[in-house]
């Protein structure tokens, strides 16, 4: 009878149970962010998500707000909005970004500016902006969502590679500066995704197919695989996680030299 009640009783601690707590999602309309925003509105949180246009629709429990957060005062009225309507803020996921190709040797001062200010800059903007709402309610979870992009080369994307290093970067220093007031800061590397602009990225089904084929688990990522990954880091299941990197790749990419020293041989 022990060991059951013993088992029951992490079963019961594995179910992850946020109501009460308020979370804002950037870019949390669409793709990777409307995943997130979806998985923690159904675990009791108030979600607001965020994007510079409104949706057709959201999920259930998903409220929409309008910003530009790499503007660091409209990122800052974002974060204190929503501290005015519903008092707090507890968990920041910071999952607006991405890039359109383009050479390194291309890519002008406005798209270099742009980039980094999407990817990097406005993370912190709003992190410092939540930072005195969390330290006043005794702690909070920012999550920043980042790319293999950033830990490999990322040729045709060199400026969003950059930018998701430096995320990565930014996430363990506020995780050093800001555990003392009980505030974790961590970072999802985010892996090959299947959203609904794969088709931009990775080619037609047949060829997202076979890119998940190359996969260790047989497939690329989907919204739901990162949603997971951040209910976990936002719950006390990880109340001594901080500063961490999570790899949410699929077992990562297959290196490219394993093929051709097989064909070598052959």
């Amino acid at each position: 009878m022990k060991l059951f009640g013993e088992k029951a009783a992490l079963a019961q601690a594995l179910q992850i149970d946020l109501t009460g707590q308020v979370a804002i999602v950037t870019g949390g309309t669409r793709g990777l962010g409307r995943a997130v925003s979806a998985a923690l509105a159904a675990a009791g949180c108030r979600v607001i998500a965020c994007a510079r246009n409104a949706p057709e629709s959201l999920p259930d429990g998903v409220t929409f707000t309008s910003s530009d957060i790499r503007d660091p005062e409209a990122a800052k009225a974002l974060v204190d909005g929503v501290v005015a309507e519903h008092g707090r803020i507890d968990i920041l996921v910071n999952n607006a970004g991405g890039s359109p190709a383009s050479p390194a040797e291309a890519a002008s001062p406005r798209f270099v500016d742009a980039i980094l200010k999407l990817n990097l800059v406005a993370p912190l903007y709003l992190a410092q902006a939540a930072h005195p709402h969390m330290v006043a309610a005794g702690g909070g979870s920012i999550v920043n969502i980042a790319s293999v992009s950033g830990i490999r080369p990322s040729p045709g994307t060199a400026v969003y590679g950059a930018a998701k290093a430096g995320l990565l970067n930014l996430t363990q220093s506020l995780a050093q500066e800001w555990g003392p007031a009980a505030i974790r800061v961590n970072a999802i590397i985010a892996g090959l995704m299947s959203t609904e602009t794969a088709e931009t990225t990775y080619g037609d089904a047949e060829a997202q197919a076979a890119v998940g084929r190359s996969m260790p688990l047989q497939r690329m990522g989907t919204g739901e695989d990162i949603a997971g990954a951040v209910l976990w880091l936002c719950s006390p299941l990880a109340s001594w996680v901080s500063g961490a990197r999570i790899n949410v790749d699929g077992g990562g990419e297959r290196p490219y030299f394993l093929d051709l020293v097989k064909g070598a041989q052959s």
